[in-house]
């Protein structure tokens, strides 16, 4: 925990955006997940072939106790309904935010026997929750993945020193969260046997957001350093408990996804550089352009640059802030801006960013762990600029309703034309 002290005073001014970005509700809101994603998003952001099934339990590692839902390719029992997602976020000074996401995952469902699946663990960010991503999450088990998403349980807090406490709680265990619930799947201590055994052991994904990308950065085995700027208000005994990689977990992890990953950025930099450069694991980072949460160009970019080991991708969306990741609700009328500035980006739509990144982090998952080749034709774009990209027509002619295929090689594969506006995409391979 953090000193209640002055010190704790400067680590919230120093991380006051981050709780202003991720914890800051009001009102309520209802979310509905369509069955089919509307037709202006890309190809790959529809659902996949398997029915879904959903179960939550609580695993217990040391002194946490952590939450954990899991969404799996399953054969629905005859009573099976979907599954409602109700979220009640209280902080102070706001009015309380009640969430509620009508979910496509079906319960009781029983997992499909007689094939392995790929695991993702899925880790939220400060004050988020495990359902936060649930969309992607459904998404991802309908295309054949095990996902395990972690109800971190961050500490609430009502003042200065007790936020102080809340936010170093986190930089304690993000990591040690997320290794408890890798280590509990792949021992089987899982109480749900029957999603345990779905478990292909040999191909497993890790995908964070924001302080869930801080985690899984360290999870997949990059150490954290000390003496890092995010560490000088904790005390001597709280350094002795930061997280370190295990060894044995990061290497059986095949691919990282990493939405606004915090850490990176000056006031944190919390790994060092020949330390990210040492990061073998093919990477996919997320951000918009604009986040001042985790700073984007000293500290997103900055990290896509450095990891020089790691065949990795950067997608940006452009004038996007830290909120690029979370699903898209019905906000209700009136709501204030509070309420407004926690769920909603202040440029995108959260309906695209949401399509758009079931695309790519679909292909990515796809390419690294199911060793689909073919998803390399919609991750290895024509032009890192989307609107660069060129799609010819002649007068009159219509092309709505058509993605880009292999007739239209120079735009992004997968897109409405002039519909990837807006996106960057840019790939360094392993060594660069």
């Amino acid at each position: 925990m953090l000193q209640n002290s002055k010190a704790a005073g400067l680590v919230v001014a120093a991380l006051a955006t981050l709780a202003t970005a991720e914890a800051r509700p009001a009102g309520s809101a209802l979310s509905t997940h369509a069955p089919l994603p509307s037709a202006e998003m890309p190809e790959l952001a529809g659902l996949g072939q398997y029915s879904v099934g959903t179960v939550s339990e609580e695993l217990v590692a040391g002194d946490r106790r952590i939450g954990l839902r899991l969404w799996f390719p399953a054969r629905p029992e005859r009573n099976a309904t979907r599954q409602l997602y109700l979220q009640k976020r209280v902080v102070p000074g706001q009015k309380v935010l009640e969430l509620s996401e009508q979910g496509m995952a079906l319960a009781p469902a029983q997992a499909l026997t007689g094939k392995r699946f790929p695991l993702i663990v899925m880790s939220h960010g400060y004050g988020g929750w495990a359902e936060h991503m649930s969309r992607l999450g459904e998404t991802l088990a309908s295309r054949g993945y095990v996902v395990a998403s972690i109800d971190h349980r961050d500490l609430p807090f009502n003042d200065v020193a007790s936020f102080a406490t809340s936010f170093g709680s986190v930089l304690l265990n993000r990591s040690r969260d997320q290794q408890a619930v890798l280590r509990a799947i792949l021992d089987g201590s899982v109480t749900n046997s029957g999603v345990v055994a779905m478990v292909d052991p040999r191909a497993i994904g890790m995908l964070g957001y924001s302080m869930g990308g801080y985690g899984t950065i360290t999870t997949a085995g990059v150490p954290i350093d000390p003496d890092a700027p995010a560490y000088r208000q904790l005390p001597r005994e709280a350094l002795a408990a930061l997280p370190r990689p295990d060894p044995t977990l990061a290497a059986q992890i095949d691919a990282v996804v990493a939405l606004a990953p915090w850490g990176a950025q000056p006031e944190a930099m919390v790994w060092r550089d020949q330390e990210l450069a040492a990061l073998k694991t093919p990477m996919l980072l997320i951000d918009g352009d604009q986040d001042d949460v985790v700073d984007f160009e000293k500290g997103v970019k900055r990290m896509f640059g450095t990891a020089g080991g790691s065949d990795r991708y950067l997608l940006v969306y452009r004038e996007a802030a830290h909120n690029i990741a979370g699903n898209p609700v019905n906000l209700p009328e009136g709501a204030d801006f509070p309420a407004i500035e926690y769920l909603t980006d202040p440029v995108w739509r959260k309906e695209r960013i949401e399509g758009i990144n079931m695309h790519f982090i679909s292909a990515f998952f796809d390419l690294h762990l199911k060793q689909d080749q073919t998803m390399r034709r919609y991750l290895d774009v024509p032009v890192p600029l989307a609107s660069a990209g060129s799609w010819p027509s002649s007068f009159g002619q219509q092309w709505g309703g058509t993605v880009a295929g292999d007739n239209q090689p120079d735009y992004w594969r997968g897109f409405q034309r002039r519909w990837a506006r807006g996106l960057e995409l840019h790939h360094k391979s392993a060594g660069e």
